[in-house]
């Protein structure tokens, strides 16, 4: 089968989130001027009846509109775009020292500071020289998105072309800044650092951090007080110190945009029944232009270029408009059939989620499994119990003796279940799938052990807190 631009065009607009959508029409409405948005004339009948005089205005103005459009389709108007609108500009580096990239980034308002930034604002606070500088620099700028120091200190000095003693006293200096612990080569460091710049370098704390960091991690505390000679409760209250430490120096300072989800649909209950709708209030309706039409179908006004131009752009824009209202029909069938099938989720909670695939929705609303997909990907859905993605209802099924249930379901039972366990007696996996077994939820102790990793939980060694 071949797929025509207006298909696949049709098929892109179908799985673009509403904020993509969003800027998906901005831009047609800039390259196309057979487009325009769409006022609801009943909101403000004075504006409604200026924009009619308008176009009555316009339509006897045609031939210097139409001189417009040819000047813009002949090669002097390109010749003009190029010689005036790809001009570059040269690019002045700027020293991250100076005073004057101190203004630079504080006039970027908009930015999150990040950890690079912050670090060498601090840097041009500190008495060092000019060398003590270059080596900052150095080291500021290979630290790996943990905030640790990603290269040996020998690259650090051949690089500045300076001695080990002086990179390490840089890096030392650079450590204790804030956040303290930052440049470290490794965990080990970055603990101890941090320990030191509380008082602490000579406290159990830090001989745990030296000496016994993997028996931390798992919690064996017995073994720790053996190897160090000290009591249960010294070890306990060590640990609780360690663990109000952080590890990654960088957290805080990620570039990682933080993207706010923005429902494409909502499912509210009324009186009667759930009601799903479309979030697309601000989403632009589009209409026709009613002069470039008028334009387009008008003979003898101008050059057969121009004519073939508006006819090729007025297709465009009924195609368009034709795929964005199929866009928002499927997408609401689509809708309607997945909470047709989940009506026991919106009555009950996750827990009574129904497992169900896209031949199920496909099949409800004749149409494509694939059609379906594309209407559900980065979609999200407003619901009683919170806001969920589209495709996280179509769940995979296990058989119970009850019959088939969601793995989400099941999820959400292992995660009951933990947190209802007793913290210094925590449940094993095969613990847990005996627990599933009497509420006739049969799924072996590996199942339970890939769910458990996939929701972020912890096994059960170091789910254990023996003390508080």
């Amino acid at each position: 089968m071949i797929i025509t631009p207006q298909l696949q065009q049709a098929l892109k607009l179908l799985q673009l989130a509403r904020t993509e959508l969003q800027q998906t029409l901005e831009e047609e409405l800039l390259v196309n001027p057979l487009l325009e948005r769409a006022e609801d004339p009943t909101a403000d009948p004075e504006a409604a009846e200026q924009t009619q005089r308008e176009h009555q205005a316009e339509s006897t103005a045609i031939d210097p509109v139409l001189n417009v459009l040819d000047r813009m389709l002949s090669p002097d108007w390109q010749s003009y775009i190029d010689n005036h609108f790809n001009e570059r500009h040269d690019y002045v580096p700027v020293d991250p020292l100076s005073d004057e990239a101190g203004h630079w980034r504080e006039n970027r308002i908009t930015t999150k500071t990040t950890l690079e930034d912050h670090l060498i604002w601090q840097i041009r606070l500190s008495r060092i020289t000019k060398k003590e500088q270059l080596i900052g620099l150095c080291i500021i700028g290979n630290l790996d998105e943990n905030g640790y120091l990603a290269v040996a200190p020998e690259e650090i000095c051949t690089a500045t072309q300076s001695t080990l003693d002086e990179v390490e006293a840089v890096l030392k200096r650079i450590r204790f800044l804030d956040p303290v612990g930052v440049a470290a080569r490794h965990l080990q460091e970055c603990l101890l650092t941090q320990l030191e710049n509380l008082g602490l370098s000579d406290n159990l704390a830090a001989r745990i951090v030296s000496n016994c960091l993997k028996d931390l991690e798992s919690k064996n505390y017995g073994i720790i007080a053996r190897k160090l000679r000290a009591s249960i409760d010294e070890v306990a209250n060590a640990a609780h110190v360690i663990t109000s430490l952080e590890p990654r120096p960088s957290r805080g300072y990620q570039q990682d945009e933080i993207k706010f989800v923005v429902p494409d649909v909502s499912v509210e209950r009324n009186s009667h029944d759930y009601v799903v709708y479309l979030n697309d209030e601000d989403v632009p309706r589009l209409r026709l232009n009613a002069l470039y039409q008028r334009l387009a179908g008008q003979e003898g006004e101008a050059g057969e270029q121009t004519r073939q131009y508006l006819k090729e752009k007025l297709r465009a824009a009924k195609w368009f408009i034709e795929a964005i209202d199929h866009r928002k029909k499927t997408l609401y069938r689509v809708a309607e059939s997945i909470f047709k099938f989940q009506r026991e989720f919106l009555d009950r909670g996750v827990r009574h989620l129904r497992p169900i695939v896209l031949r199920d929705v496909a099949e409800d609303i004749h149409v494509h499994e694939s059609t379906v997909s594309r209407a559900t990907a980065n979609k999200w859905v407003d619901t009683p119990h919170g806001i969920f993605e589209l495709k996280w209802f179509f769940q995979s099924s296990i058989s119970t003796h009850d019959g088939d249930v969601a793995s989400e379901s099941v999820k959400a039972e292992i995660r009951a279940i933990i947190t209802k366990e007793d913290p210094r007696k925590p449940y094993s996996d095969e613990r847990i799938a005996a627990l599933l077994s009497d509420d006739r939820i049969d799924i072996a102790r590996r199942t339970v052990a890939k769910y458990r990793e996939a929701m972020g939980i912890s096994p059960s060694p170091k789910r254990r807190q023996r003390y508080f």
